[in-house]
């Protein structure tokens, strides 16, 4: 059944919008208190949307929007699957926000679900974060388990991470923990470049756990959020419950752990919540964007912690990938794209997850807009700002050298030592090449990066590219290498 708000009106306004939504409520005096159903106000906005929008956006985007429930001066607004509530949340909310207060004069805060979702009563705090399209592949509505809503996103399970080579192993880590905390893998370190799903893996540990009774008591926050928190704590002294918080977590999820680095109160914290949780065999799972050990800022005592269970990484999708994602959200959208902009789109944009499903909607718009079929010469056009960031990839000097390490299986800290036997040299020298090539640095830059002189750098490069001409194998080897960072270069 659906709740109603309290709307106070004063003056002849009362008596136009009493006779606008059809009320028989009369007024007494200067003030009066009226019921208006929810479906009432949403006519209203709707009415006003579609002045303002397309005819073929208003049905597409908005048409499909039902109204749920009316809470003081909430308002949630319900959606068929996850793609809607991403889409909407992203590009409509605020106009819808101008049309809800342009019909009644108030400040609504707007909320969106998907109807077939159990859904809790929202929490009073602060709003979810909204997230990317990219956090929202999810293939099936959640289950009954309750889970509490400042915890985890229901969007995240493991259904709808989309596995292929450059992240099955760090799944099948993931299912392993879900499976056994505490007993598999404990800590788990996931690392990885931002929008490949790290988020997403780690807090579908959560929900999995969850609902296979593993754990009880789950605990997410951001590297960043626990700051915040502890920075509150030490302000209003309430340091025991905020151990008490995460020390008595049976799985505790950080995100961006990286965060804490030069840090030094939090690290410290940090230090002995996490040997309060291991010494009780609880699971800890923490992401960051790179290695621990390349953390710069962070002291080795949690480096070696962080180093003590599994660590693994979350690499770019390779071109199959890409395409079953976007399948994936094709099926989400439930729209037909025809196979080869399908796989235009694949191959032109390769960086992350997030700008891969970010093309697609553009693409998808635009053809819903203007009823033109997508072809390879519009796609073309219509992300030809996307395509030209995918040239302009440019990486980290330390990513290219784990990259030509881990390829040519070297340590990473040959790509600066002094060593030259062939079996280091060659390597080193490709490393620097790529560095050239796929980056803006100047000679001195990546000199440093090396720590040799820029002579050395230019040798290097100028040899790796005389012999890739008589050198198929070594050909392959660059190609390989820089397409696992983004960008085949030959």
């Amino acid at each position: 059944m659906l709740k109603s708000f309290f709307l106070v009106l004063g003056g002849a306004s009362k008596a136009i919008m009493a006779a606008s939504l059809g009320t028989d409520d009369f007024f007494e005096g200067d003030v009066k208190v009226e019921m208006m159903p929810a479906n009432a106000l949403w006519d209203k906005a709707c009415k006003h949307l579609k002045d303002v929008l397309h005819a073929d956006v208003f049905s597409r985007w908005i048409a499909v929007i039902e109204p749920l429930e009316l809470n003081g001066n909430s308002l949630l607004l319900g959606v068929d699957n996850d793609f809607y509530q991403s889409w909407l949340e992203e590009n409509y909310l605020p106009l819808i926000h101008k049309a809800l207060r342009a019909v009644s004069d108030i400040d609504w805060q707007i909320s969106f679900t998907v109807k077939d979702h159990p859904r809790q009563q929202p929490p009073k705090s602060e709003p979810e974060t909204r997230k990317t399209v990219s956090e929202r592949l999810d293939k099936k509505p959640a289950t009954g388990k309750k889970v509490p809503a400042a915890s985890l996103n229901s969007k995240y399970k493991m259904e709808s991470f989309v596995v292929g080579p450059s992240n099955s192993f760090a799944y099948a880590a993931a299912c392993a923990v879900a499976e056994a905390p505490a007993r598999a893998y404990n800590p788990l370190f996931i690392y990885g470049g931002v929008g490949l799903g790290k988020t997403h893996l780690m807090q579908a540990i959560g929900h999995l756990a969850l609902e296979k009774g593993k754990v009880r008591n789950v605990r997410y926050l951001s590297s960043e959020t626990m700051l915040n928190e502890y920075i509150d704590a030490l302000q209003n002294r309430k340091l025991p419950q905020f151990r008490k918080r995460y020390r008595n977590a049976d799985l505790l999820l950080i995100d961006d752990i990286h965060f804490l680095a030069g840090k030094d109160r939090i690290q410290e914290e940090f230090f002995h919540t996490f040997n309060a949780l291991f010494d009780s065999h609880k699971q800890i799972i923490m992401t960051s964007d790179r290695p621990a050990s390349e953390i710069s800022g962070l002291e080795h005592r949690l480096v070696s912690r962080f180093e003590w269970g599994l660590v693994t990484e979350l690499e770019q999708p390779d071109f199959e990938t890409r395409m079953a994602i976007l399948r994936y959200k094709l099926k989400e959208m439930q729209i037909d794209v025809p196979e080869q902009a399908l796989s235009f789109i694949a191959e032109n944009v390769c960086a992350n997850v997030r700008r891969l499903e970010g093309a697609l909607i553009r693409a998808v718009s635009f053809a819903s807009l203007t009823k033109q079929e997508l072809t390879v010469d519009s796609l073309k056009h219509l992300l030809r700002d996307t395509i030209e960031q995918e040239k302009r990839v440019e990486v980290s000097f330390s990513s290219i050298q784990r990259a030509v390490a881990e390829y040519y299986d070297v340590r990473v800290a040959d790509m600066t030592s002094k060593r030259r036997p062939r079996s280091i040299a060659v390597p080193r020298q490709v490393a620097m090449y790529i560095c050239r090539q796929m980056t803006n640095a100047s000679l001195p830059d990546i000199a440093a990066a090396f720590d040799k002189t820029h002579a050395t750098i230019l040798h290097a490069t100028r040899t790796i590219e005389n012999r890739m001409d008589v050198d198929e194998e070594l050909k392959i080897s660059v190609r390989e290498i820089s397409r696992k960072l983004g960008k085949a270069l030959v």
